[in-house]
């Protein structure tokens, strides 16, 4: 089994580093970086959000069986992307703060654009392209998810992961007091623990 982690529009893949550190598995783990996003280098073939998706469904396909897919922010959307067109292939999921494919507005998300445009101000302009609404997709996925939030998140408060709590067929939801977009930095060791109770 291979441990996909996904970063969101930072694009880094060092975010889930402090996690994955602290998980004492010994799957294989592989860490996406998402080209032309945060300060990552862009790529001629990477265009859009269906281009990521379409390089992690790749990576399912090639892994030895079933995997993972642990996702923050705007990874939680191309893993819940990447599910639905590779259903077999994805043993379990992990969604940290991230939309994953509801219309968040409507729940109370803040707007991030702007504060992305000044901390990341070469990252690709397609960033801030409409995303489909999942909705009506979510039910068909049956992998089990965990639901990861913090309280203390704008971006993605908690009414979104309660929202997913309602669609998803499996799912379970974890709420981290004082927690923020971040959580996985920040309550790196909590998540480790959350995950591995997950996995197990």
């Amino acid at each position: 089994m291979t441990i996909f982690f996904l970063p969101g529009a930072g694009g880094s893949a060092s975010f889930w580093r402090p996690v994955s550190d602290r998980l004492d598995r010994d799957e294989d783990r592989h860490f996406f970086a998402w080209p032309g996003l945060g300060n990552e280098p862009a790529e001629p073939d990477v265009n859009g959000i269906g281009d990521l998706v379409g390089r992690v469904v790749d990576a399912l396909e090639e892994a030895s069986g079933p995997s993972v897919l642990v996702a923050q922010s705007m990874g939680g959307y191309v893993a819940m992307q990447a599910t639905l067109a590779a259903p077999g292939r994805v043993r379990s999921l992990v969604l940290a703060v991230t939309s994953a494919g509801v219309p968040m507005d409507e729940l109370g998300a803040s707007n991030w654009r702007e504060s992305y445009r000044s901390g990341f101000p070469h990252a690709a302009p397609w960033i801030g392209d409409p995303t489909e609404d999942l909705s009506t997709k979510l039910p068909e996925v049956t992998a089990p998810c965990l639901l990861l939030w913090g309280d203390s998140d704008p971006i993605s408060p908690v009414a979104v992961g309660k929202s997913l709590l309602g669609l998803l067929p499996d799912a379970r939801l974890h709420v981290l007091a004082g927690a923020d977009h971040d959580l996985a930095i920040t309550h790196a060791a909590e998540v480790a623990a959350l995950i591995r109770a997950h996995l197990a």
